[in-house]
């Protein structure tokens, strides 16, 4: 399973929809769980972003299905952005220099 980054933004109805009931963060990841993918770690934020949430999932499509699913609600925006890690990089890094 690939690695992907969700910078998630609420709209005034989420604002709404999370302090009537804040139990829906809960139940939104739960369902994420429906697009085969898996909640590794979540940050409530300052700022621009008011969460920031790593999964994994399968390949790009399930996170773009996702993305447009929860987004198509009304009470959230997402940018979704895959991730690896920086060993990967590193390792990349020393391969493309031996050309």
């Amino acid at each position: 399973m690939a690695t992907y980054v969700l910078l998630s933004t609420l709209t005034p109805e989420g604002r709404k929809t999370i302090k009537d009931r804040p139990e829906r963060i809960s139940e939104v990841n739960k369902e994420i769980e429906k697009f085969g993918a898996k909640v590794v770690s979540q940050f409530a934020l300052l700022g621009v972003y008011d969460f920031i949430t790593t999964i994994e999932a399968p390949n790009n499509e399930a996170v773009a299905r996702l993305s447009a699913e929860l987004g198509s609600r009304g009470t959230i925006q997402i940018v979704s952005m895959p991730a690896f890690s920086v060993d990967a990089l590193v390792n990349s890094l020393k391969g493309s220099s031996k050309k």
